[in-house]
């Protein structure tokens, strides 16, 4: 009973300053920023993206030079876009977002939001618990599964999902510290098992490897019932599958501890470490298991990474899954705590995490992944360009920033009218004239940034 009480005390005590601005004396330097985004990136996700690449078909070169141009405008996006913003304010997203677009909207979006970020924290459950299985002969998941396979997958998952809740339910300081440690051993093994592969692809020498890559890894042939990828889905991916932590400002929740913006360029190791060579990495691991498997439907990161390079491999996987599921049950528990500040944010992860270990369960959410990242990043992303424009132009325009605030109105109406007419004319464009979500995220930011302009205009006069 004594250990229960002091781990309430601790969980009680611990403070994210949900409702204010960071204090000067918790600011974080590099170091706390470099490991998180490491971690947060070269994670469970690389296990499955890179895979997909090469199912859609990928070339060799468009696959190097997609994600090199794409993976530098997502550092730029979070350096000029989020951290300059989070500096600014020193507030979460949704506190800021109360501010401009009122409580009853901030409700919506809340909801909306945490529910995008359980899945994705789901997916990455599920990733880890692959590998969990692995000992205990588990029936894998395989590429057209929507639905959970056996009891023994659902149970593995819960016991992936206790762990991964109870880290994030200890605040920014532990999922900080836990990424530090986890995140320069799984880039090593990431790179480790790639390179230990290539002979059994057919790399005997360095000058070998390019040809190898554009004949039997990145061959260009989609899987059967894949659609074909080339370089623009590849750069714009990149570019945008974390569209809802910088041009969504989702990471305004994290980069507020930063002592100055320029921290935001420090999301350079996790795009270049997890979002390039991670993906290759596993890319040329998923090329292994296709060829040595004779065109196997499994799809089980944790089995992929097991065949590969036997048990770090497996271990790699379930730390991955951990350092992305992590920070994303963080942000999602802040989401939800902001609706009411009364509540507990870790009573809140606790809840948050037992309904994304449900939603794990189902082996769909990582074999859609790319689609669902796509998806989550463009429905969040209006309210970013909102953040974006009432922060840096209303003023200048003659207009008031921070209007529910000022006016103590519980709807902007200006907020919710972007939000609404911007995601229906991005599905018009994709219905119309045949453009995929991965592309659609770009026109959409300009959309709302002209629509809730000429929407202030209107509703400030009046």
């Amino acid at each position: 009973m004594e250990k229960s009480k002091s781990l309430v005390d601790r969980l009680n005590a611990v403070n994210e300053y949900e409702q204010q601005p960071i204090p000067n004396n918790k600011l974080k330097g590099w170091r706390s920023f470099l490991g998180t985004y490491a971690g947060e990136h070269t994670a469970g996700t690389e296990f499955v993206i890179g895979p997909l690449f090469v199912a859609h078909g990928a070339s060799a070169i468009d696959l190097v030079t997609g994600l090199l141009i794409g993976n530098i405008l997502a550092v730029l996006s979070w350096a000029f876009l989020t951290a300059k913003i989070a500096v600014k304010t020193r507030v979460t997203l949704y506190y800021l977002l109360e501010k401009i677009a009122g409580k009853k909207f901030t409700l919506i979006y809340n909801l909306v939001n945490a529910g995008l970020f359980c899945f994705l924290a789901g997916s990455m459950i599920a990733v880890a618990a692959t590998a969990v299985g692995i000992p205990f002969d588990m029936a894998m998941p395989q590429l057209t599964d929507v639905y959970p396979n056996s009891m023994g997958w659902v149970i593995t998952v819960f016991v992936v999902g206790a762990i991964t809740t109870l880290i994030a339910m200890l605040g920014f300081d532990q999922v900080s510290k836990f990424a530090m440690v986890a995140s320069p051993w799984m880039i090593m093994i990431f790179i480790a098992a790639a390179l230990a592969v290539l002979p059994r692809l057919g790399v005997t020498e360095i000058g070998s490897f390019w040809s190898v890559a554009e004949s039997t890894i990145w061959t260009g042939v989609p899987l059967d019932g894949q659609s074909k990828f080339g370089f623009w889905h590849i750069m714009f991916f990149a570019w945008f599958c974390n569209m809802a932590m910088h041009i969504g400002m989702a990471d305004l929740s994290l980069l507020r501890y930063a002592k100055k913006w320029e921290q935001g360029f420090s999301s350079a190791t996790g795009v270049f470490l997890g979002h390039f060579i991670a993906w290759i990495a596993s890319g040329i691991l998923y090329s292994l298991f296709l060829i040595e498997s004779k065109g196997s439907l499994t799809f089980a990161p944790g089995p992929i990474a097991y065949s590969a390079v036997g048990a770090a491999g497996a271990i790699c996987v379930v730390i991955a899954g951990w350092t992305t599921a992590n920070p994303t049950l963080y942000r999602a528990g802040l989401a939800i705590q902001s609706i009411n500040p009364k509540w507990k944010t870790w009573k809140v992860t606790l809840f948050v995490g037992l309904f994304t270990t449900i939603a794990a369960c189902f082996p769909a959410l990582v074999m859609r992944l790319l689609e669902f990242v796509a998806l989550y990043g463009l429905i969040l992303m209006p309210v970013g360009a909102v953040i974006f424009i009432d922060v840096y132009l209303l003023e200048k325009l003659g207009l008031k920033s921070n209007y529910a605030e000022v006016k103590g109105v519980k709807l902007n109406w200006a907020v919710a009218i972007t939000w609404v007419i911007t995601l229906s004319l991005c599905v018009l464009i994709n219905k119309l004239f045949g453009v995929e979500i991965f592309f659609l995220g770009l026109p959409g930011w300009f959309i709302a940034v002209v629509v809730y302009v000429l929407a202030s205009k209107l509703i400030q006069k009046k």
